[in-house]
């Protein structure tokens, strides 16, 4: 005789064996994949489906909440600090700031927050009487680059700190830019370097170039494949996610506040299923020597097939 448990599994998989296609026990099957979800559609990517689905709530209605004023927790990341210490440490030294944006284009997303750090640091320049150049590599972001700069200086009350000339366009083939960037570094001497973008293999160059001008540098990126050389030459990196809340901290965007908390809501929600599963895997899943291969679901057998293979 069934428990009450173990009906209440057996029926949730039956339930899912309808939803991937599969006939129930006794049914006869008239043309095979005609029937159930699967025939429309991939039953395997369902999970990830109300992934997206909870994702999406929960970022909408954060980012409604912020525009309604209500507060969205946001911790200040370590590298905000370093941009700061960055900038003031070129004031003292009273020599320029150097801000490279990445060189990738307007469309990447990560050049689109660069520009809005860039803006920020536009701002702390123009407060301190700090010269600020920002080569670019893309015309597209130049114009970009000029109107962060520009509204940077207007947000300090310092409209005529704004020197259109420190936004320079170098050239839009990457090794090229790089030299032109080394060669800034060389000739003016910045104190602060300041990398904050999307790079590729120019990343080595630039960080190198600068650590062996003598320059505090704080270098941040989500390219995952160039974060071990600016750990290695820069003094401080904002690495992979830290890059997007760095932004919405400093803008305190809706639409960026909205995203970062709901990524953290999914987040929670990702680790408490591993918890759940470690803990099904260890207590109700079945003995494989024993299990008969009629044998009905459980707990276990369910929860994998909604989180795992």
């Amino acid at each position: 005789m069934q428990t009450a448990e173990h009906s209440l599994w057996q029926d949730v998989n039956d339930w899912l064996d309808g939803i991937a296609g599969k006939p129930a026990p006794g049914t006869v099957v008239v043309e095979p994949g005609s029937h159930g979800l699967s025939h429309w559609t991939d039953t395997e990517k369902l999970p990830t489906f109300v992934a997206i689905l909870v994702f999406a709530v929960i970022m909408f209605r954060a980012q409604a909440n912020a525009k309604r004023g209500k507060e969205v927790p946001i911790r200040r990341i370590a590298g905000l600090d370093a941009l700061d210490e960055a900038i003031g440490r070129a004031t003292e030294m009273g020599r320029p700031v150097l801000y490279v944006p990445g060189i990738d284009e307007i469309k990447e997303i990560q050049t689109i927050y660069s520009m809005m750090i860039l803006r920020h640091v536009a701002r702390k320049t123009a407060e301190y009487g700090t010269e600020l150049i920002v080569p670019v590599k893309d015309s597209v972001v130049l114009t970009f680059a000029e109107e962060s700069v520009k509204q940077g200086c207007l947000d300090a009350g310092r409209p005529d700190a704004f020197i259109a000339d420190n936004v320079r366009y170098l050239s839009n083939e990457q090794f090229a830019y790089c030299a032109g960037v080394a060669g800034i570094m060389n000739r003016e001497k910045p104190a602060a370097n300041i990398m904050l973008g999307m790079f590729f293999a120019e990343s080595l160059i630039l960080a190198e170039t600068g650590f062996a001008t003598g320059a505090i540098q704080v270098a941040g990126s989500a390219k995952q494949h160039q974060l071990p050389f600016f750990v290695a030459a820069c003094d401080y990196t904002i690495i992979g996610e830290e890059y997007f809340a760095v932004t919405a901290y400093l803008t305190r965007e809706p639409g960026l506040l909205g995203t970062i908390r709901a990524a953290d809501m999914v987040k929670l929600v990702a680790i408490a299923a591993l918890v759940v599963g470690v803990v099904a895997a260890a207590v109700c899943a079945p003995d494989p020597h024993t299990l008969a291969k009629d044998a009905g679901a459980t707990f276990f057998s369910v929860f994998q097939r909604l989180f795992g293979k």
